[in-house]
């Protein structure tokens, strides 16, 4: 290579299968939130086709993954409606999360089917030990050879059901990083080592720290809206939000090997941005059979309902509200889930309950101990805010009903609940409690007693929830409170 070349880089990531403008919400100064339609599948192949446009020949478009999976539409193909989508966008590569949750075998065959390449270092058959996917790509583009490494999300067979992980196990991917990236720089001779993942920003971070040689990292999973770049020991982080709200896009000028000047900006999704026709054509074509169902109204909600909070969300109250009047609980879990775009003031649709809880999940009941109690929830907290962030592994909080917390963030693992409240009083290591959640990622397996799945899932009880109201509000209850 010689001379100066100019490679602008698009990023998509946890666009969750938001096919069409959804309700995106934003903090103006003081803290306050509104809400205004973005994204959609057709608008980021406008900004893709702009950006294209404008540096000819030298646009490299990468996909951090959380994409076939979120929204119904997608859950009722087990995500193929996006594949004549996708193959339209021009995308390059990807790597993945909840694409696992349709089960490896299916994830397999959906990613046959792309016109481009599935990344992933971290993720092996148990029996052949061999990698499940191809763990990089060698991409020219702006006169560069690139090489792009994959890392998918590494909890997939920790923490979520055990079907997403049949048959494979994954690991970090940072430890295969350093001899990746000699081989990519001596053997294949590239210009730039780009590292596509999913372990999430704190993670990320920490990797860039530890392993030399990456120019680039294409943060995802946090749902990060990053405004400029991080820069880690001479590698550019940029993460882009979520649901295909934002797309992140990294101008470069490279001359031999080296990142001589960037330019970076978080594009919003906007409204105003024109549709590509075709996508378009292709989205309202997936949407069609499932429009009168998704846009039927269930009720009205008076207070915003969204999971933008790390301790305690309105989306999730009004979730673990409907687990407990149906089963008759005293306490209600659920994952600290970051996906679900927010829904604002106005009607509820059954689109909306879908994007709460896309997996739809029976409501479960479980007899849970005190003590099984303080455990459980010591190890979310240690998973979500552990001071290594290589066992960091939850999204937010688990979500939590019908108890009070009070906790200190910065204590060593299982030291950080300072007191446990249920009805005003504390805890009791011997009393025994029921609970009601939904997905193991609730109650995971090892804890409680009696678990019986009630004759009911998650949409059917937020539904009749809703219904039974007519307008609901949703309160924040102080549930996990940091002294």
């Amino acid at each position: 290579m010689s001379g100066i070349n100019h490679l602008t880089i698009l990023q998509m990531n946890d666009t969750h299968a938001y096919l069409d403008l959804h309700p995106e919400m934003f903090l103006e100064g003081k803290g306050e939130a509104h809400f205004r339609n973005v994204g959609g599948y057709a608008r980021i192949a406008s900004i893709f086709n702009k950006a294209r446009a404008e540096n000819l020949g030298g646009v490299l478009v990468l996909d951090n993954g959380d994409t076939f999976h979120g929204t119904y539409p997608a859950i009722a193909t087990m995500g193929e409606s996006l594949i004549p989508i996708l193959n339209t966008m021009g995308i390059d590569g990807m790597t993945a999360h909840w694409e696992f949750a349709y089960g490896p075998n299916h994830f397999k065959k959906l990613s046959t089917l792309l016109d481009y390449p599935m990344l992933a270092n971290n993720c092996y058959d148990e029996g052949s030990k061999q990698p499940v996917f191809p763990t990089h790509a060698v991409i020219e583009r702006a006169g560069l050879k690139i090489g792009v490494i994959g890392i998918a999300c590494h909890i997939v067979d920790k923490t979520m059901p055990p079907h997403f992980s049949t048959g494979i196990n994954f690991t970090l991917g940072n430890e295969v990083l350093p001899s990746q990236i000699d081989k990519l720089r001596s053997v294949d001779k590239v210009d730039l080592i780009v590292v596509l993942s999913h372990l999430g920003f704190p993670i990320e971070v920490k990797i860039a720290s530890e392993v030399k040689g990456i120019d680039v990292l294409l943060s995802a999973h946090t749902h990060n809206r990053l405004n400029k770049p991080v820069l880690i020991n001479n590698t550019l982080i940029i993460q882009s939000g979520c649901h295909g709200s934002f797309i992140g896009r990294l101008d470069l000028e490279i001359e031999n090997r080296q990142i001589l000047k960037y330019q970076h900006k978080l594009i919003e999704v906007s409204e105003e941005i024109q549709p590509d026709p075709k996508v378009q054509a292709l989205i309202s074509n997936v949407l069609e059979p499932h429009k009168d169902m998704l846009q039927s109204k269930v009720g009205e909600t008076k207070t915003a309902l969204h999971r933008y909070a790390q301790l305690e969300s309105t989306m999730d109250n009004l979730l673990l509200e409907s687990l407990i009047e149906i089963s008759n609980a005293q306490l209600a879990f659920s994952n600290g889930w970051r996906y679900g775009a927010p829904i604002p003031p106005g009607p509820i649709t059954m689109n909306d309950l879908w994007n709460i809880i896309p997996t739809n999940p029976p409501v479960s009941t479980v007899e849970l101990t005190g003590k099984e109690l303080l455990e459980m929830l010591e190890e979310n907290l240690e998973r979500t805010f552990a001071s290594n962030p290589y066992d960091q592994m939850g999204g937010y909080v688990k979500r939590c009903l019908g108890l009070r917390m009070f906790i200190k963030i910065e204590n060593p693992a299982g030291t950080r609940i300072q007191q446990l409240f249920i009805d005003d009083q504390l805890v009791n290591p011997n009393c025994t409690y029921l609970a009601a959640f939904v997905t193991m990622q609730g109650v995971p397996q090892k804890y409680g007693t009696n678990r019986k799945n009630l004759n009911c899932h998650a949409i059917d009880a937020l539904k009749q929830f809703i219904e039974k109201r007519g307008v609901i509000s949703v309160d924040l209850n102080s549930t996990v409170q940091v002294v």
